[in-house]
C-alpha cells in the first residue's frame, strides 16, 4: 500500500515537473533522406535566446510590442490571427483607451449584415472582436497569393519545432539558390512563383521574402530596426499569440512542484514514525 501511494506520488511529481518545464509536447517532422537536396542543403535554426525561453522564462514586453508593430505594418497584409483578441493586448501593457483605438484603427474590418438591406457589409473592430482576416475566404487568399494560403500565424510558434528560432531564422533565410546545388541536383531548381529559403522544409517556400530592408518599420521605442530585430521581435510576438498564458504556467508548475516536494518530505516523515517501532 506504502509502496503504490509513493509510486502514485511519484507520477504526480514527474507530470506537474513536465507541464512545469515544458508545457505541451511538440512533434518533430521526420528529416529528409540522406540522399536528398532538403537534407544536404536545409539549415537549422539557431537559439535567438528569447527572454520567454527556459524553464522560468518570461515575457519582454517592450520586445513583445515591437513585434506586435511589425505584425501590424508587414504580416498582417497576408496572415490571419485568429485567436487572438484586441482586448489581449491589455496583457502586453497597453492600456484600453490604447486598445480601442488599435482595433478601431485597424485596416481589415469585421464582416457583418446590413441590418436595413441584408447585404454583406463591414465594421469597425472594437475590443472583443478577433484580429481579422485579410480576406473573405479561403479561394481569395488564394487567389491574392498565387494559390498559396498564407497560414494563420496565431499558434505558429508551437506548431513549428523549435517554433521562435525557426519563425526567426525562416524569416531571414532567403538568398539566392546555390548553383552547386542545381549542378548536384538538376531536379531542384526553385520554380517560378517559389524562393529559395534553406530553412524551409522542401527549400522553396511561396511566401515572398516579407523583411526587405532595414528601417522598413519605424519602432516607437527608437530601437533600431534592422532585419534581424524585426525577425527577432515578431518572432517573440508570435511566441506570445500562440502561449499567451506562459508567464502564469510556469508559476503554477513551480509552485506545484514545491507543494509535491513537501508533501513527498512529510509521507516520507509520516511513514517512517508510523514504522519507526517495528523490528525487521
Amino acid at each position: 500500500m506504502v509502496r503504490t501511494i509513493a509510486l502514485l506520488i511519484g507520477a504526480a511529481f514527474l507530470t506537474a515537473l513536465s507541464f512545469a518545464l515544458f508545457g505541451t509536447v511538440k512533434t518533430s517532422i521526420t528529416d529528409p533522406t540522406p540522399e536528398s537536396a532538403e537534407h544536404v542543403y536545409r539549415v537549422e535554426p539557431e537559439n535567438i535566446g528569447l527572454k520567454s525561453a527556459g524553464l522560468f522564462g518570461t515575457f519582454d514586453r517592450q520586445q513583445v510590442q515591437r513585434g506586435f508593430q511589425v505584425f501590424k505594418e508587414v504580416c498582417a497584409a497576408c496572415h490571419s490571427l485568429k485567436y487572438v483578441h484586441f482586448r489581449d493586448l491589455t496583457k502586453l501593457g497597453y492600456s484600453e483607451a490604447q486598445v480601442k483605438a488599435i482595433a478601431q484603427a485597424w485596416v481589415i474590418e469585421q464582416p457583418s449584415i446590413n441590418p436595413d438591406t441584408g447585404e454583406a457589409a463591414t465594421r469597425k473592430n472594437v475590443p472583443a472582436d478577433p484580429f481579422p482576416s485579410p480576406f473573405a475566404n479561403e479561394v481569395a487568399a488564394r487567389a491574392a497569393n498565387n494559390n498559396a494560403l498564407p497560414p494563420d500565424l496565431s499558434l505558429m510558434a508551437k506548431a513549428r519545432e523549435d517554433g521562435p528560432n525557426y519563425i526567426h531564422a525562416l524569416l531571414m533565410g532567403y538568398r539566392n539558390q546555390p548553383a552547386e546545388l542545381v549542378k548536384k541536383f538538376p531536379g531542384s531548381v526553385t520554380p517560378s512563383g517559389l524562393h529559395y529559403n534553406p530553412v524551409f522544409a522542401n527549400l522553396n517556400i511561396a511566401m515572398p521574402p516579407p523583411l526587405t530592408a532595414d528601417g522598413q518599420v519605424s519602432y516607437t521605442d527608437g530601437t533600431k530596426a534592422t532585419k534581424d530585430q524585426m525577425a527577432r521581435d515578431v518572432a517573440a510576438f508570435l511566441t506570445w499569440t500562440a502561449e499567451p498564458n506562459l508567464e502564469s504556467r510556469h508559476g503554477a508548475g513551480l509552485a506545484s512542484v514545491i507543494f509535491l516536494a513537501i508533501f513527498c518530505f512529510l509521507a516520507w516523515g509520516a511513514y517512517q514514525n508510523v514504522w519507526r517501532d517495528i523490528k525487521h
